[in-house]
C-alpha cells in the first residue's frame, strides 16, 4: 500500500493499494496493479489469454487472396508507345528527390514482361491480382482527345493472361501517377481535375468492364494530399501550402471518387456486375499511456486526421468528423481567417459522397504510440491541426523502412476500429507487407510478418465479428518504392536489378504465403499434416532460391573478433580498430610531451 516515504513524505506512491491519508480510517483501495498481480499470483504466472494465442482456423470459402503492385513502381517503359510524362517522372527526374538518384524508368520492366509476371503470380496461387493503370499511359494530355490505343493494349493483354490463369484482376484507377500535363494546371488542387478523372474512369469502364469486376478508384488519398500537396516528399513535391493545400486536394479526391463510384453504378453496373470502391490507408493509434485522458485523445485525434479523414465521408455521413472539422475551425479563426481552412461540402454534396462504396478498401502496415504535441496557432499545417507526437516501443520489431514496426496486433484493432466506427463494412485488406534492405531470399522475418498480421485477421473475423473478405500482399515483386527507390524491397519475389532479364525470383516466403493461400488460412496441426500442405507435384511451383542471384554482390559471413559479421562490416570494424589505435599511439604521446614538460618546471617551495 502506500506509505510514508521518507523524505517524500507522502507525495510518492509506491503501493499496489491507494491510501487516502486525508481519511482518518485511511481507508485501502485496491489500484489497477493489484488486481494485474493478483491474477499473476492466481494463474502462477502469465499465461497468455485464450484471445492472444495463436488462433487455427479458416477464412470463408470464397475468401479473396490476392497481391499487388502498382503502374510507376513496376511498368518502367516510361515515354514507350505514346506514353506521356506523370508527375511521378517528372518528380523522380528532379535532383535530390529520390534516394540513390532512382527512377521509375525501367523499374520492374512489367510493360514488356507480361508472362514473367503472371508466372510469378500462378507461382503464388493468388485468386486475385492488383494492379493499377497508368492514366498518362491511357490518356497523353489528361482527357479523352486522343486514346493512345498502344497503352490501352498492355493492359488488355495483361487482364488476358490473368484470366486465362484463371486469376481475376483488381484494378485500381490512380495509384499516384497523375499525367503531369494535368499538374500544369494545377493537379488535384484545380476542382476541374473531378470531372477529368470521371471522364478517365468511364473509358476505362467502357473498355475493360467487360472483364473487370473489382475495381479501386483511387488508392490511399491521404498520402495523395498531404505527403505529396503538404510534406512535398512525394509527387508532385508541393510543400508552400501545408496548412491550405492537403484539404483542397482531399476534397477534390473525395469528390472525384465519388463521382467514379455514381457513374459505374449508374452505367455500368447492371450490365457488368463488379464491385467499386476506395483504398484507404491508416496505421493504428495507441495512447502511449493508455491510463492518462490526453493521450487517449491524442490516440482517437490521429485516427480521425488519417483514416477517418477520407473514411467519414464515404462510409458515414458525406461530411468531415466533426474531431477534424472542429480542431482545424478553432486553430483557422484563432490565427485570424474567417473561415476553416478546412472546404466544406455543400448538403447536395454531402449526399452525393455518403455511402459510394461496394466494401471498405484498406491499406495498413504498422502502427505507433500517440501522445498530445501542441504547436503555436502560427504554425497552420495539417501537423499542428492534429497535434499528435508519434512515436514507437522500442521492443517492436523493425523492417527495412524507419516507419514500419512490427505490430500485429494493431492490425486487429484497426479492423475493429473500422467495423464500430463504420457500421461493420465489408473489408478488403488491398495491402499489407514488409520490407527490408539487401538481398538475402532466406526472408523469415517476412515469414514471421504475414503469420502473425493474418492470424490478427482471422481473430477479427471469428472472435470479433469483422467482415473480412480479402487479403492482399504488398507486394509481388521489389520496385520502386517511391522516394526511397530501390533501397527497401517489399517483394514476395526478388527483382535482380542487376540481370538485364530483370528475373522474379522467389524468396522463401513465397512458399509459405502460398500456403496459407492453399490452406485458407491456419490448419490446426493436431489434426494431423492438411491436404493442403501435402507436396506438390514436381513441376508445378517454381523452385525457391537459396543461392546469391547472379550480377548481385552477395556476402557471406565472416569471423571477426568471434563474431560472424559480413565482410564489408568486418571492414568497417578493421578502420574503427585501426582509427582507435592511431588515437591511443596519438595520446600516448602527448602525454608524454605534457610530462616533459612539468619535469623542467621548477618546483615551488612549500609555504
Amino acid at each position: 500500500m502506500d506509505t510514508f516515504e521518507w523524505n517524500s513524505g507522502y507525495s510518492v506512491r509506491f503501493g499496489l493499494h491507494h491510501v487516502d491519508f486525508k481519511n482518518p480510517s485511511r481507508p485501502r483501495t485496491p489500484k489497477r496493479s493489484a488486481i494485474y498481480y493478483a491474477e499473476i499470483i492466481r494463474n502462477k504466472g502469465m499465461p497468455l489469454s485464450k484471445e492472444d494465442e495463436f488462433l487455427y482456423g479458416e477464412f470463408s470459402k470464397d475468401f479473396a487472396w490476392s497481391v499487388a503492385s502498382a503502374s510507376y513502381q513496376i511498368e518502367g517503359a516510361w515515354r514507350a508507345d505514346g506514353k506521356s510524362l506523370s508527375i511521378w517522372d517528372q518528380y523522380a527526374h528532379t535532383p535530390l528527390r529520390i534516394g540513390n538518384d532512382d527512377n521509375g524508368d525501367i523499374a520492374c520492366d512489367s510493360y514488356n514482361r507480361i508472362e514473367q509476371d503472371v508466372t510469378a503470380l500462378k507461382n503464388l496461387k493468388v485468386s486475385h491480382y492488383r494492379f493499377s493503370v497508368s492514366w498518362s499511359r491511357i490518356l497523353p494530355d489528361g482527357t479523352r482527345n486522343f486514346v493512345n490505343e498502344a497503352g490501352l493494349n498492355y493492359y488488355v493483354r495483361l487482364i488476358d493472361a490473368l484470366l486465362v490463369a484463371n486469376i481475376s484482376p483488381q484494378v485500381t484507377l490512380y495509384h499516384w501517377d497523375l499525367p503531369q500535363v494535368l499538374q500544369n494546371i494545377g493537379g488535384w488542387e484545380n476542382d476541374t481535375i473531378v470531372e477529368k478523372f470521371k471522364d478517365y474512369a468511364d473509358l476505362l469502364f467502357q473498355k475493360l468492364g467487360d472483364k473487370v469486376k473489382f475495381w479501386i478508384t483511387i488508392n490511399e488519398p491521404y498520402i495523395v494530399a498531404n505527403l505529396g500537396y503538404g510534406y512535398g516528399t512525394a509527387a508532385p513535391g508541393i510543400s508552400s501550402r501545408p496548412g491550405r493545400a492537403p484539404y483542397i486536394v482531399g476534397h477534390n479526391l473525395i469528390k472525384a471518387h465519388a463521382e467514379a463510384w455514381h457513374l459505374y453504378n449508374d452505367k455500368y453496373r447492371a450490365s457488368q456486375g463488379g464491385l467499386i470502391s476506395i483504398t484507404i490507408n491508416s496505421d493504428w493509434a495507441e495512447p502511449r499511456n493508455p491510463y492518462k485522458q490526453e493521450d487517449v485523445e491524442a490516440a482517437r485525434r490521429y485516427m480521425m486526421f488519417y483514416g477517418g479523414w477520407f473514411a467519414n465521408p464515404i462510409f458515414n455521413n458525406g461530411d468531415y468528423n466533426e474531431v477534424m472539422k472542429s480542431r482545424v475551425w478553432e486553430r483557422s479563426l484563432a490565427s485570424g481567417l474567417t473561415q476553416s481552412r478546412l472546404p466544406e461540402f455543400t448538403e447536395s454534396e454531402k449526399q452525393r459522397i455518403k455511402g459510394t462504396f461496394d466494401y471498405f478498401g484498406f491499406n495498413h502496415y504498422t502502427t505507433i504510440l500517440a501522445s498530445p504535441f501542441n504547436l503555436p496557432i502560427s504554425q497552420q499545417t495539417y501537423d499542428a491541426d492534429r497535434g499528435v507526437a508519434s512515436t514507437t516501443d522500442h521492443s517492436w520489431l523493425g523492417s527495412g523502412s524507419f516507419w514500419l514496426k512490427v505490430t500485429p496486433f494493431g492490425f486487429r484493432r484497426i479492423l475493429n476500429w473500422i467495423k464500430e466506427e463504420y457500421n461493420n463494412p465489408p473489408i478488403l485488406v488491398t495491402e499489407n507487407g514488409i520490407s527490408e534492405r539487401g538481398t538475402d531470399l532466406n526472408d523469415v522475418w517476412r515469414e514471421h510478418y504475414y503469420k502473425e498480421y493474418i492470424n490478427e485477421a482471422l481473430k477479427a473475423v471469428k472472435y470479433d465479428g469483422v467482415d473480412l473478405r480479402g487479403y492482399t500482399a504488398w507486394s509481388l515483386m521489389d520496385n520502386f518504392e517511391w522516394a526511397t527507390g530501390f533501397a527497401e524491397r517489399f517483394g514476395l519475389h526478388y527483382t535482380n536489378y542487376s540481370d538485364p532479364e530483370l528475373a522474379r525470383i522467389p524468396k522463401k516466403s513465397t512458399k509459405y504465403y502460398r500456403s496459407i493461400i492453399l490452406c485458407n488460412g491456419f490448419p490446426d496441426p493436431s489434426n494431423g499434416s492438411p491436404p493442403c500442405l501435402e507436396p506438390e507435384t514436381e513441376g508445378t511451383t517454381a523452385p525457391t532460391v537459396t543461392t546469391p542471384p547472379s550480377g548481385e554482390n552477395r556476402e557471406e559471413a565472416v569471423s571477426f573478433l568471434g563474431l560472424e559479421i559480413s565482410p564489408s562490416d568486418a571492414e568497417i570494424a578493421l578502420y574503427v580498430e585501426f582509427a582507435i589505435l592511431i588515437a591511443a599511439v596519438l595520446g600516448i604521446v602527448l602525454l608524454s610531451v605534457f610530462y616533459r614538460k612539468l619535469a623542467k618546471k621548477p618546483k615551488m617551495s612549500n609555504f
